[in-house]
């Protein structure tokens, strides 16, 4: 019949609610840091799957076009990371050999400059917030740590007011501190892991689009020695 008592001692709630203002700003800053967390990889984790798809499409259709100016002008105006590049490769194109003498070599190497420069650019945007994860994963255990580390101060310096170190007086304020860890680490590992996740499918998407930026480069290159 005792067990009850304790276990709502010890429950989350009452923790928070008993803790120290100071420990109880350290948990509400890691909970919030958890909901922004979460927020961002499940925003990102759909984000990049739905682009990843949408840029298999493009690329497929692309290589199936007979006429690169009228998939220019249809598909290649779509908002993705492989239309951007496409995009940027096209306008080049048409700068460099608007002229009646043709530079093959500075096009080629404008070409590779344009769309490696629109490569970075898709990725930049696809990498944003990204960066607000491996924050969270490094600081939130620290911060937790700190949360612990002040709640024992202020347990220790109850023990001595009351002149008291009965389990009763000691265990309520070290559960405190301990559960101020714990919400650092529930904020940091789901951070650290989504971090190496996603970041290791954004490496996937920025490969691609080089593969892509590449065949198309070499694409134009063939068409620069018929225009040669």
């Amino acid at each position: 019949m005792t067990i009850a008592p304790t276990e709502s001692l010890l429950s989350p709630v009452t923790l928070f609610m008993q803790a120290d203002f100071v420990v109880k700003a350290v948990m509400i800053g890691l909970v919030l840091a958890s909901i922004w967390t979460w927020t961002i990889i499940l925003a990102h984790g759909l984000r990049l799957k739905k682009i990843s798809k949408a840029n298999e499409a493009f690329e497929r259709d692309f290589w199936k076009a007979e006429d690169i100016d009228r998939f220019y002008d249809g598909p290649g105006r779509a908002d993705l990371p492989s239309a951007k590049v496409f995009s940027a490769g096209v306008a080049e194109w048409r700068r460099s050999t608007k002229g009646k003498a043709i530079d093959r070599e500075g096009t080629r190497a404008r070409l590779a400059t344009t769309m490696g420069a629109a490569v970075a650019a898709e990725v930049d945007k696809l990498s944003d917030r990204l960066n607000i994860l491996a924050t969270i994963g490094s600081v939130a255990p620290f911060v937790g740590l700190f949360g612990t580390v002040w709640g024992i101060m202020k347990s220790f310096t109850d023990i001595a007011a009351q002149q008291n170190t009965s389990l009763g007086v000691v265990a309520p304020g070290i559960a405190e501190a301990l559960f101020a860890t714990a919400l650092g680490l529930f904020a940091a590992i789901p951070a650290v892991i989504a971090y190496n996740r996603l970041t290791h499918v954004l490496n996937r998407v920025e490969a691609r689009l080089h593969r892509f930026a590449d065949g198309f480069h070499a694409t134009l290159s063939r068409e620069l020695e018929v225009e040669g």
